[in-house]
């Protein structure tokens, strides 16, 4: 049976993208300008409303999602996920820790790799710590980890990102039909109200809009190549 496509290692912007990715990315963008910004501007909402999480509660694992390396270093971003995740884990909320993200970049190892060892060096034991390091971006992180949940029969986790990417990212999740809490790490740049908080919430609120585009378009014309990537 053929499997869904996968962006291969170091992925270009047009590899990432995939079947109906161009046609989506177009169709996203007429819809924004041809409607005078509103689909836009409900996504924004919505990407603000998001920032706050959800309450905690017990899962059975917590997923990082992975940010692209620097120069096989973590990011400001990416070490504050991992430092909400290791505070969850140590406050007993899941018994093991997913670490998402593939080789990105021109960085040298995966970012899921990378995550760990940040970890294991704070103290965590590895044996608690799995990984999926083939993902070039959150589809692929969460469709990615969905399948390591089904094999191993797993059922809910907390995604763990930073505030102005959970609503894509929950977006994301429940078009998987994944049980899904979302917990923000609010100590990730860029600072909340500053110029760059403001400019990341204006893009997070388009991809959210490109991505409920994809999702209908899909469905539209009945693609199955298209929506076994997102479905």
């Amino acid at each position: 049976m053929p499997q869904p496509y996968h962006a291969p290692p170091r992925a270009s912007f047009l590899q990432k993208l995939g079947p109906g990715g161009v046609s989506s990315l177009g169709l996203a963008l007429v819809t924004a300008l041809g409607l005078l910004g509103l689909p836009w501007a409900f996504r924004f909402r919505q990407v603000l409303r998001d920032t706050r999480g959800d309450e905690a509660v017990e899962a059975d694992l917590i997923l990082v999602l992975g940010r692209q390396l620097e120069d096989d270093r973590l990011t400001p971003v990416f070490e504050a996920r991992l430092a909400h995740a290791e505070s969850l884990w140590r406050q007993g909320l899941a018994p093991r820790l997913f670490i998402a993200g593939g080789t990105t970049g021109t960085a040298t190892r995966s970012e899921a790799e990378a995550g760990r060892d940040w970890l294991v060096a704070r103290g965590l034991p590895e044996a608690v710590i799995h990984l999926e390091d083939r993902s070039q971006h959150t589809l692929e992180n969460l469709f990615n980890v969905r399948a390591h949940m089904r094999e191993a029969g797993w059922r809910t986790l907390v995604v763990i990102s930073d505030p102005l990417h959970l609503a894509r990212a929950r977006a994301t999740a429940h078009g998987l039909e994944l049980d899904v809490r979302c917990s923000p790490a609010s100590d990730a740049p860029p600072l909340r109200g500053s110029l760059g908080w403001w400019g990341r919430a204006a893009l997070e609120g388009f991809l959210l809009h490109w991505y409920h585009t994809g999702m209908l378009y899909s469905r539209l014309i009945r693609s199955g190549r298209q929506l076994e990537r997102v479905t």
